[in-house]
């Protein structure tokens, strides 16, 4: 057949393999949607054409000549077959079977023309393939020209152009296409051809061409088909697909099209494309939208279950058994799956679903007997060792969760959908699984949300009627740790205690004790990794947070979550985390970034923790936090934790422990931080009393006690009691702990401010510059103590009405807090205030009231319109701007 390109404006050589259908290369038809065809020598009208096969052609075939090959549907009316012609018999031919040194073939073809109707220099070009140097990799073929029937024009760049599209004979059946003349590429008469074989393992063209056996040429040519062992023959389109087991499917159109594009590429091999994820992902229900969607595009669909090797075995000799039927009775399993091998060796043109393949040497000892004629899709929770590059399935976006949920529950509340969506971390699996209980159950998305809180065992377990019993989000990961604990149990450890922190984020230090060393390390969780239990990154360690639920959750049917490991992990991981927790969470401004790190793994393990069941660490980490989150000025959350803290001290240690004692001064101080003195002055004065009591007039948190007290009632305005309590104790401070010790210092501060409280700031500013001049001696230049003993320094000359030195110190505090703490610190904000007071004092009026009006939203945004110091600040406000010229 004869091919013209109205686009290229050139014709090539086509065979007619079947009526209608011409095989021919790519190259001759690429970018052309309508073509003409006619039968080679005859005088006949051009019919129209167009490209059957494959139906999405790569822009530029000639990179990649394995791929160079096409077919065309012949529409025209004027059609007629030839008649009298024998159906088209396919040929193979490899290493193993071409025996001779060589093998005699031949091609028929015609040059190109830049004119339509022009002369056709008609070509039989004879030739042959030699065992070891005709037959590449990559499905093509190296045909060595031995004569040409036709000899070609004198001048012309090659002796047989127009060949391109030509059918390559041996013995007599097809064996491949001509593609590329090799004189260019150096000095040997030589064509390339891309192999029928090649062709039929490509995606579709079985299916357009019908039935294709390729036959070995070692067959004589007049001895008719011979027979073999694999001569069992099917239609296209045969499977044994599972159903969809659900018929939404949402949120998965940019992966599908990325396996589409891998498994449809053109290659010289059987294509293998694996899928992984974590369980539960949709790694299945992905494959078989797949599997379905492509099914005719296929001679036979297989889907394999692979957990195991002998699962997969059993699927291939499943597949023996379909096409065999009662000839299939007296083979083992073994020699049933070697018949199935066999009978696909030797008949392209196939798809192999390896679904849930738990270790890649399992599935590779099939696939690598499967290489030249199919493709492999492999489902795994595992992502290392495969042969390609595996393509990672990640969990749905929140609009996609949402709306799967709302598609699943009929008029179901959008808001309660997405925060449900968002509580199963969008998991397929576990949205489907919700999805059908509420259903079948009929209750609403946000009573199944309060069952997912209060019954997380029990709900992430549940399989509702109809459904499979093994397919539930806890079965599934059940799985998992059963092959990471055969593995190594010290994996699943690791994960049994990152289930109690934040789901992402968690620094990887904070498992090196249940590590040999970081290279041990290193390997256990690149094990979680593999398997998809776990995600790691520069930011560290990540986790699904239904994953996290699951495995807090104890269940007595699953070994994983007995209550004595589950509650080990817990306090395992409270034990990790406070030993990463930097000490002196108030005063050790260098360790606050690391605290930032850890905030939300503390926060992460209270809230998963009962407060009824808090351990001393837990109590620990209480206190340390209600101390940081206090300095940072979050003071409503830190008032919490002190409260959990106090009662949790109460029932661990009892009411007279100096722990117990520690926990209510913490208290009262957190109350007085937030301007509630009714509460702090009680508890101070009770805390001061039992430790009078249990540890004596002297120690230092009875000293510490009294300092505080002190404090509480200056903070009322009651400086008659405030002075003496203050006297006392940095009398017995500086006795007890000596002149520079940071207690002493902060008494000292403490003492000066209940004189300048009182209006005696002749009796405070020498305490405050002797208190500040030790502070930055010892404590450092932006130890907070320094800064707040500056601050005052600083208010007390403004007081005494001596603003030349009370600006300066202002400004360098402000500059501190700024670098020290940052915009947003309560300490940062009433710097501003102070600053703003004195440029007012000064009589600058201009550059007070944008600070005080920086100082007065940042309060209102962190401390609330209610706080005491926001309320002083909006009244400073109101007289700086009633000052204003």
């Amino acid at each position: 057949m004869e091919i013209w390109n109205p686009v290229g404006k050139c014709s090539g050589t086509g065979y007619l393999v079947a009526d209608g259908l011409v095989l021919t290369a790519l190259h001759n038809v690429l970018g052309c949607g309508a073509l003409e065809v006619k039968r080679l020598g005859r005088e006949e009208e051009w019919v129209a054409a167009e490209v059957l096969w494959p139906q999405t052609a790569p822009p530029d075939a000639e990179p990649d000549p394995q791929s160079d090959g096409a077919l065309i549907r012949i529409t025209g009316p004027g059609w007629q077959p030839p008649s009298g012609a024998e159906p088209v018999r396919w040929g193979r031919i490899d290493s193993t079977v071409v025996r001779d040194e060589r093998l005699a073939c031949v091609a028929v073809g015609f040059p190109r023309s830049e004119v339509r109707d022009g002369v056709r220099d008609t070509k039989e070009i004879r030739g042959h393939i030699e065992t070891l140097t005709g037959l590449k990799s990559g499905g093509l073929i190296t045909a060595y020209v031995d004569q040409v029937a036709v000899p070609g024009k004198r001048g012309e760049k090659s002796r047989w152009a127009g060949a391109s599209g030509a059918a390559l004979f041996a013995r007599g059946r097809l064996i491949g296409v001509v593609t590329t003349d090799r004189r260019r590429d150096y000095d040997g008469d030589q064509l390339t051809a891309v192999s029928v074989v090649s062709l039929a393992a490509r995606p579709g063209f079985v299916a357009a061409v019908g039935e294709l056996v390729p036959e070995e040429v070692t067959a004589a040519a007049g001895e008719g088909r011979p027979r073999t062992a694999y001569d069992v023959e099917v239609p296209p389109g045969v499977n044994n697909l599972p159903e969809l087991p659900s018929p939404i499917f949402v949120g998965r159109a940019e992966v599908m099209a990325q396996l589409e594009r891998a498994l449809s590429a053109e290659s010289e091999q059987a294509i293998t494309q694996t899928l992984h994820g974590l369980g539960g992902v949709g790694k299945t229900t992905l494959a078989l939208h797949y599997a379905h969607d492509h099914a005719g595009a296929y001679r036979l669909v297989w889907w394999i279950r692979s957990d195991t090797p002998e699962l997969i075995e059993a699927g291939f000799a499943a597949l023996t058994v379909r096409l065999r039927g009662e000839e299939s009775s007296d083979l083992t399993t073994t020699q049933a799956a070697e018949w199935a091998v066999g009978w696909l060796q030797t008949h392209p043109g196939w798809f192999l679903v390896f679904d849930n393949a738990e270790k890649p040497e399992d599935v590779h000892a099939w696939t690598g007997q499967l290489r030249s004629s199919g493709r492999h899709l492999i489902t795994s929770r595992y992502k290392r060792g495969w042969v390609c590059e595996p393509i990672s399935l990640r969990v749905l976006d929140e609009e996609a969760a949402s709306g799967l949920l709302s598609r699943l529950v009929e008029d179901a509340d959008a808001d309660e959908a997405r925060a449900l969506a968002d509580e199963l971390g969008y998991l397929p699996l576990a949205l489907e699984q919700a999805g059908a209980f509420i259903v079948q159950t009929g209750i609403t998305i946000a009573e199944y949300s309060a069952m997912l809180r209060l019954y997380p065992q029990r709900a992430t377990a549940a399989a509702p009627g109809g459904s499979d019993p093994e397919r539930t989000v806890a079965r599934i990961w059940r799985i998992t740790l059963d092959v990471l604990e055969e593995r190594d149990p010290r994996a699943v450890e690791i994960l049994r205690n990152a289930a109690w922190y934040a789901p992402t984020g968690i620094p990887r230090a904070l498992f090196e004790p249940l590590a040999e060393d970081p290279v041990d390390l290193a390997q256990l969780l690149g094990l979680l990794a593999d398997y998809n239990m776990i995600t790691l990154d520069r930011a560290g360690v990540g986790i699904h947070r239904l994953v996290q639920m699951v495995a807090r959750t104890p269940s007595a049917d699953d070994p994983h979550r007995g209550q004595a490991r589950v509650l080990a992990a817990r306090d395992r991981a409270a034990e990790l985390l406070l030993d990463e927790l930097p000490d002196d969470p108030r005063g050790n401004v260098a360790g606050w970034p690391m605290w930032r790190a850890l905030l939300p793994h503390v926060e992460a393990i209270l809230d998963a923790c009962d407060p009824g069941e808090d351990t001393a660490d837990i109590d620990l980490i209480l206190i340390r936090t209600g101390l940081f989150l206090q300095e940072q000025g979050q003071l409503s959350q830190a008032t919490d934790y002190h409260v959990r803290s106090l009662v949790s001290a109460a029932r661990l240690f009892g009411d007279d422990h100096p722990d117990t004692l520690t926990s209510r001064n913490n208290l009262a101080y957190v109350y007085r931080a937030s301007g509630d003195v009714v509460r702090a002055i009680p508890l101070y004065e009770r805390t001061l009393e039992d430790r009078v009591r249990v540890l004596g007039e002297d120690h230092p948190d009875t000293l510490v006690s009294r300092n505080n007290l002190a404090g509480a009632y200056r903070a009322s305005g009651d400086v008659v009691r405030a002075v003496p309590l203050f006297e006392r104790t940095l009398e017995d401070r500086v006795r007890v702990l000596g002149e520079d010790h940071p207690d002493t210092l902060a008494s000292r501060n403490n003492l000066a401010g209940a004189y300048a409280a009182s209006g005696d700031v002749v009796r405070a500013v020498p305490l405050y510059e002797r208190t500040l001049e030790a502070c930055v001696r010892v404590l450092g230049e932006d130890h907070p103590d320094t800064l707040a003993s500056r601050n005052n320094l600083a208010y007390a000359y403004a007081a005494s009405g001596d603003v030349v030195r009370a600006v300066p110190l202002h400004e360098q505090t402000l500059e501190a807090c700024l670098r020290v703490f940052g915009e947003d610190h309560p300490d940062t904000l009433v710097s501003r205030n102070n600053l703003a007071d004195v440029y007012r004092a000064s009589g600058d009026v201009v550059r007070a009231i944008p600070l005080v009006e920086q100082a007065l939203v940042g309060l209102l945004r962190v401390l609330g319109e209610n706080h005491p110091t926001t309320k002083t600040v909006r009244e400073n406000l109101s007289i700086v701007r009633a000052q204003q010229p």
